[in-house]
């Protein structure tokens, strides 16, 4: 009888290791190489939509025109930006509402992503060079984003970049990579 508990004992005991085990590993993934984030508002529809679950890499990453970044709420903003990167420093931006385009470096962007074209252009005097260590972000949605063509963004300075959001995992009918 003593040696079926000692051996019952010692099976929990090992399920309960590999279990802590697992939660330390899941733990310490979460706090160096990805992040939860859930996404706020409307300024990236049509890619992403209030309350959307994203899986956010920080590790070794560099900001690049095209990708959806999480932005920290220690900006002046006060709360973390879901946005796409248009341009990295030493890029120019320029607008052009008339016909809806952003142009960098004096090419249009092609921006499939998007439902309508760009004629909001906030309250910043355009062109703008973007700073060297600095991003100049955007919403998707448009005409309905606070993003870097406001003064109450601006340059987005790269160490106030949580990471690139990558994958989308909730709601699970609209889970998959972020383009």
């Amino acid at each position: 009888m003593e040696a079926k508990r000692a051996a019952r004992n010692l099976n929990l005991l090992e399920w309960y290791d590999a279990l802590v085990f697992a939660l330390a590993v899941l733990v310490a993934f979460f706090i160096f190489f990805a992040r939860v984030v859930a996404v706020d508002g409307s300024s990236m529809l049509p890619t992403l939509t209030d309350g959307d679950r994203l899986i956010v890499r920080s590790i070794g990453y560099k900001p690049a025109a095209g990708d959806v970044v999480v932005i920290d709420s220690y900006i002046n903003y006060g709360k973390p930006l879901v946005k796409r990167v248009v341009a990295v420093g030493g890029d120019t931006v320029d607008l052009d509402p008339e016909a809806g385009r952003v142009l960098v470096n004096g090419q249009p962007l092609d921006e499939p992503y998007l439902a309508e074209g760009t004629t909001e252009v906030g309250d910043m005097d355009f062109p703008l060079v973007v700073p060297q260590g600095s991003v100049f972000v955007m919403g998707d949605n448009r005409q309905h984003s606070t993003d870097s063509r406001f003064a109450s963004i601006g340059f987005i300075d790269v160490r106030d970049i949580l990471g690139e959001a990558v994958l989308r995992v909730f709601p699970l009918d609209k889970a998959g990579r972020i383009g």
